[in-house]
């Protein structure tokens, strides 16, 4: 199992590597897993690299749909696989899965395919939204500001992460391992709505020392236009 995950990991690095960095327009990475997926350590280990590269916010969302086969993932929320079931509806499919990538809030990718998640980066990228986006923290208070060259119906979420914990799985389908999950999201709320018709302008609760990342994306789930982090 190492061994392919250090295959993994420098496949997507390899593939990655002619990637410009893109700060002020970072792709967003979600990765949709748990605990309890025995197919999920390699997409684990691959968003443990993107989470350390420029240009990339990668986001791991644990689901709880796995918990009945003897682990409850101790990350899951049922509000990450509600917003994985909106993500299916609206691109038509019928069932959800782990491990399953979600780059830019339209590319779907199964499993852990470094070359596919690295295409899909690439393209979003490249990809021109017409939205910018700055973010500050005084204290406790978020100042969101941004501007779009578009109409559109968006929403302004913001999203909060650990950064790295190992776990010890004792049953289930992973059984004896220990796992270190990156970017382990524990909050993700949405703070409002914002049609482009205006620069955007505003403010939103925060505590803790957390990173933070926020995110506009065209309602649906639809395509994320901007993101940015404070860390």
């Amino acid at each position: 199992m190492r061994k392919v995950l250090i295959l993994l990991v420098w496949g997507v690095t390899m593939a990655l590597g002619g990637v410009a960095s893109a700060q002020n327009n970072p792709v967003v990475v979600e990765l949709y897993t748990s605990q309890g997926c025995s197919s999920c350590p390699p997409a684990d280990e691959m968003l443990h690299d993107l989470a350390g590269r420029d240009g990339v916010i990668a986001l791991a969302l644990h689901v709880d749909y796995w918990d009945y086969i003897g682990w409850a993932d101790s990350f899951a929320d049922p509000a990450y696989t509600a917003r994985q079931q909106r993500y299916g509806a609206a691109a038509g499919h019928r069932t959800i899965y782990t491990p399953q990538f979600i780059i830019g809030g339209l590319d779907h990718v199964v499993g852990a395919k470094a070359m596919d998640v690295a295409d899909a980066i690439r393209a979003n990228a490249a990809r021109p939204s017409g939205v910018t986006l700055q973010i500050s923290r005084s204290g406790n208070r978020l100042q969101i500001s941004g501007a779009a060259t578009q109409r559109a119906a968006m929403v302004v979420q913001v999203v909060r992460y650990t950064p790295q914990e190992s776990v010890d799985i004792h049953r289930g389908e992973n059984a004896g391992e220990r796992i270190t999950y990156a970017n382990i999201v524990n909050d993700w709320r949405a703070v409002g709505e914002w049609d482009g018709r205006a620069p955007l302008d505003m403010q939103a609760n925060v505590a803790g020392n957390a990173p933070i990342v926020v995110i506009v994306q065209e309602r649906g789930p639809g395509r994320i236009l901007a993101a940015a982090q404070l860390r």
